[in-house]
Parts: structure tokens; C-alpha cells; sequence
């Protein structure tokens, strides 16, 4: 019996791992133990997740979220140890960017047990990001790279990693929006619930940590969305530290005249992004989520680790500072990109799976 310890602690991360674990589970020969590090820990952030997307309550919850990066991450890294040695997998398997990638990766290589890191090879080349950090380190302590597209790929590649390691099986998120869309249609009542109608408002998402901390980037984003909904409906599911940071900043006047929405679960947020006439976020996986709903996007950022969006015509950046945001946004709604598939064929996951069986 093989085992395969995955490690989460972030919303994106629960439906990443959500399509890997329900094929695990079907799988002879492989066993899941899930560990919760409990970064996002509230009901709307952690909890919903696991009930709609149907992954089965973490062996381990950690219950390590807040402090600082450093401190954070220390705390992850401290616990993780116990738990591996404890169990002593065949795999430990981590997603994205997040300190409890990094702190997974970190457990598990000193104690010499593989690495498998799906959404490997992205680059946003902004070393400013504390999310960059995590993706490099955890990249060049993993010893299998899931890459999802030929561009992360090739980012290894130019590292000097060894191609050997590297194993390009397409994009999870795009496994996660065939799986669950559906389902989605079927039980999420969200646009009825907020009188919203489709192709008649703009969806926003903001929680990066260079938009939040920063007050002229925040200031400058929260203004250019109290301007759109003098027009259109602006609504925004709004993350708890970005309230946090506007409340701080005294500006929560900015969002009177938004929908704001508490955090929403997986199945509402898909409803949403698919209503939406166009998505402002700084997001990385809701960036992936508009193109596979066929809505443009407009990343509030100075970069994005998902270029092929932006050279296909579905993303536009319009960096908070430097960007007119409110035209970006408007001529963002009355465009659509090229008809392409960067992201593989929506079989990520079994490809995943069938790599952790027969190993590097």
C-alpha cells in the first residue's frame, strides 16, 4: 500500500486536492492522510470546502494560523515533523504557494521522504511576493514536479532542474470546474439570493498581501470599484484580512456602494464568476477560473504567473498605482480572448495519481 500525505491549509488549496483525493479513492494500492494546517480555519474559509467538494475530514488538524510568515511557518514545519515521522509516508504531496506548501516541503525533505508538487513551475518572477518564495523553494526541494502548462514547464527547465523530475499533466483547477460546475447549477443559489443577474454585474476578488498591506494600492483599488458601481453592480465576497486592512485604513466608506458578500464556498463562487460580465482580482486561481467560464478578467497586480491569459486576450493586468483600473475594466467586459487549451484536457489528476503509483 502506497500512502500519499497531502498537506492543505488554504481555500484554493482544498479544491486542488479535492479532484486528486476523489481519485485516490479509487484507486487500489493508494491511501490519502490529510492533514489540515489550519491557515484558513473558519467555517466560510475551511470548513464549507470540505463539505461540498466531498473530501473527507483531515487525520490531522494543526490548527496553526496567524503570526507572521516567519513565525507561521515555523509552527507548520514544527508540527509537520511530528506527524511524518509518525506516519512515515511514501509521498508527501503539497499544492501552490502558500507557507504550508513550503512548510510541508520543508518537513519532508529532511526526513528524506519524496515530494510530489502539484503546480509546479510557476513564476511570477516578483521575489517581493512571499508566495514566489514558497513556489521556488518547494520546486527545488521537490523530487516530482507536476507542472500544469508548457510555460511552467519550461521555467524548470531554465532553472537547470532535471527533466527527469519534471511531469507536465495540465491544470487540477480545470479537473475541479468540469467535476463540479454541474453542481454548481444545481444547488448554489447565490445570484437569486442577492438579486443578481447574469452578465449584469462585476465580480472582484482582492486579498494579496501587496494590495492589502499597501495603502496606496488598496486605496486606489477600493476607489476604482466604488466608481464602477455608480454603473454596474461591483460584487465582492470580501476576504476577512482585507476587511481588516480597510477597516485599519479607515476606509470602509469605499465599500457602501459594493455587494459585499462574506467569504463564499466553492459551488457559490463558481455561480458567481459564471454570472459575472467580467472578474477584477489579484488571485491567481481566479484568473484560471474566469477563462474556464468563458468570462474576461482584468488582475490587479504588476504581474501574473498565468501568462498565457493575458497572450491569448482573456486577462489584461492593470497594476493598482500605474493603471487606469476603471477603463481596463470596461473595455475588459466588452472583449473575449482566443479559443485555446493551455491547461491540458481536464484529466489532471489521474495523472497525477498514476505518477504517485509508478514514482519518478
Amino acid at each position: 500500500m502506497i500512502t500519499v500525505m497531502t498537506v492543505l491549509g488554504a481555500r484554493p488549496q482544498f479544491i486542488k486536492a479535492a479532484t486528486v483525493s476523489h481519485v485516490i479513492t479509487r484507486t487500489n494500492g493508494l491511501q490519502e492522510i490529510l492533514v489540515h494546517t489550519g491557515q484558513h480555519f473558519d467555517t466560510n474559509m475551511s470548513a464549507v470546502f470540505f463539505q461540498e467538494l466531498g473530501i473527507c475530514s483531515p487525520k490531522y488538524h494543526l490548527g496553526i494560523s496567524g503570526g507572521s510568515h516567519g513565525v507561521m511557518t515555523g509552527q507548520m514545519l514544527e508540527s509537520l515533523e511530528g506527524v511524518m515521522q509518525k506516519e512515515r509516508p511514501d509521498w508527501v504531496l503539497v499544492y501552490g504557494d502558500t507557507n504550508s506548501t513550503l512548510a510541508g516541503a520543508l518537513a519532508a525533505v529532511k526526513l528524506q521522504i519524496p515530494i510530489a508538487h502539484v503546480e509546479a513551475g510557476l513564476r511570477s518572477f516578483n521575489r517581493d511576493m512571499p508566495e514566489e518564495i514558497n513556489r521556488i523553494l518547494t520546486d527545488h526541494a521537490a523530487g516530482l514536479l507536476l507542472t500544469p502548462t508548457d510555460k511552467a514547464t519550461q521555467n524548470l527547465l531554465d532553472e537547470g532542474i532535471d527533466s527527469r523530475r519534471i511531469e507536465q499533466v495540465g491544470d487540477v483547477m480545470f479537473d475541479a470546474i468540469i467535476f463540479y460546475g454541474a453542481k454548481s447549477e444545481k444547488y448554489s443559489h447565490i445570484l437569486s439570493d442577492y438579486g443578481l443577474e447574469r452578465g449584469k454585474y462585476i465580480l472582484s476578488t482582492i486579498h494579496r498581501q501587496e494590495n492589502t498591506d499597501n495603502l496606496d494600492r488598496l486605496q486606489t483599488i477600493f476607489k476604482a470599484l466604488n466608481d464602477m458601481s455608480k454603473e454596474f453592480s461591483v460584487v465582492i465576497p470580501l476576504h476577512p484580512r482585507t476587511r481588516k486592512c480597510l477597516e485599519k485604513a479607515e476606509l470602509l466608506n469605499l465599500i457602501d456602494g459594493l455587494t459585499v458578500l462574506p467569504p463564499v464556498g466553492y459551488l457559490d463562487m463558481i455561480m458567481l464568476e459564471r454570472g459575472a460580465a467580467v472578474i477584477a482580482t489579484d488571485s491567481g486561481g481566479v484568473q484560471k477560473e474566469a477563462y474556464f467560464n468563458g468570462v474576461p478578467c482584468v488582475t490587479l497586480r504588476n504581474e501574473t504567473e498565468w501568462v498565457e491569459l493575458v497572450t491569448l486576450g482573456w486577462n489584461r493586468l492593470a497594476p493598482p498605482g500605474s493603471a487606469d483600473i476603471v477603463n481596463e475594466i470596461v473595455n475588459a467586459i466588452a472583449s473575449k480572448g482566443q479559443d485555446s487549451k493551455p491547461y491540458g484536457d481536464g484529466k489532471a489528476a489521474r495523472k497525477i495519481v498514476n505518477k504517485l503509483r509508478t514514482g519518478i
